[in-house]
């Protein structure tokens, strides 16, 4: 794999941006723990943005990134804090990055923008992305509508860039079938989510360790923002109004705020984002654990391929 030599990282592996939920505390474990960890833009304002960055250069000497979602109603200032602060690489995705390319290239900035197609991954190499992340449906959050290892051969032959794949990996297996597929590396979120250092309620790792593998669902199909959650009282209330035809203003209403919620203990009535391989979510363990035994299985796997 590629990925770990242009980001300078020891293991091929990124933190996905999480709203809410990828601060400093997080962001840095993965950092020390030989990934690339990122801080969420996504949920906090630019004051909290530039905090959490400060607090990140605090807790680790490694890169780390910052994930800019670019439908933040701040993207502009954000975009300011980040060059302002000195971080060096970037992800971008819920957005047209084009109009932000020539200000982050002047800053020598390595960025890899979050694509869903064929077509915006041939976008992103020609405005100058270094590398770009295939997120397939398989993901939790916001997702497209194309399977990240169905469809990660074809967006690794359409550019010359290193691909990240992203949605669906959790095990060592994952991560070396990304790589038979043509992946430079991996990037991972759900997973982490029963991480120590993840700052969420004791409740909400345990919901997801309890889950079933097909409690995730997605919800909001019928709009342009269709999210995999887990299967909770909030999420089948959303179904049942799209699926009925009901009235989209309650979805909304019910919709509005839901991830922070969940965050914050509401287990049932918030959004907990989270893609398919919930049946791989055992235990709360630390993050320098969930990495290296992440790669322990990929290169005894990938050894025995060799053989």
């Amino acid at each position: 794999m590629k990925i770990d030599k242009l980001l300078n990282i020891k293991y091929p592996i990124i933190q996905g941006g999480m709203a809410y939920i990828s601060t400093s505390a997080l962001a840095a474990a993965v950092s020390n723990a030989g990934g690339l960890g990122q801080v969420a833009t996504g949920g906090f304002s630019p004051d909290e943005i530039r905090r959490e960055i400060r607090k990140t250069k605090e807790l680790t000497d490694k890169p780390f990134g910052v994930n800019v979602v670019l439908m933040h109603p701040d993207v502009d200032e954000i975009i300011d804090i980040v060059i302002d602060e000195g971080v060096k690489i970037i992800t971008c995705g819920a957005g047209n990055p084009a109009p932000y390319f020539k200000k982050w290239l002047e800053a020598d900035l390595i960025v890899i923008p979050i694509i869903a197609s064929v077509k915006m991954a041939k976008k992103v190499e020609a405005l100058g992305a270094k590398a770009c992340a295939f997120e397939g449906a398989e993901a939790g959050g916001h997702i497209g509508y194309l399977n990240t290892f169905p469809e990660l051969p074809a967006i690794v032959d359409s550019v010359n860039i290193p691909v990240i794949a992203a949605g669906g990996v959790y095990t060592g297996r994952h991560i070396f079938a990304a790589e038979v597929l043509g992946a430079s590396g991996v990037q991972i979120g759900t997973r982490l989510l029963v991480a120590k250092e993840t700052p969420t309620v004791e409740a909400y790792k345990k919901a997801l360790i309890n889950a079933d593998d097909t409690d995730s669902i997605v919800t909001g199909i019928t709009t342009k923002m269709p999210s995999r959650v887990f299967k909770n009282k909030l999420a089948q209330r959303l179904n049942e109004i799209e699926t009925s035809q009901g009235d989209m203003e309650e979805f909304f209403n019910l919709a509005e705020g839901s991830g922070k919620r969940a965050v914050e203990g509401d287990i049932e009535g918030g959004s907990i984002f989270c893609g398919q391989g919930l049946f791989y979510l055992n235990r709360i363990e630390g993050v320098k654990e969930i990495l290296d035994n992440l790669m322990k299985e990929y290169k005894s796997i990938r050894g025995n391929f060799k053989n």
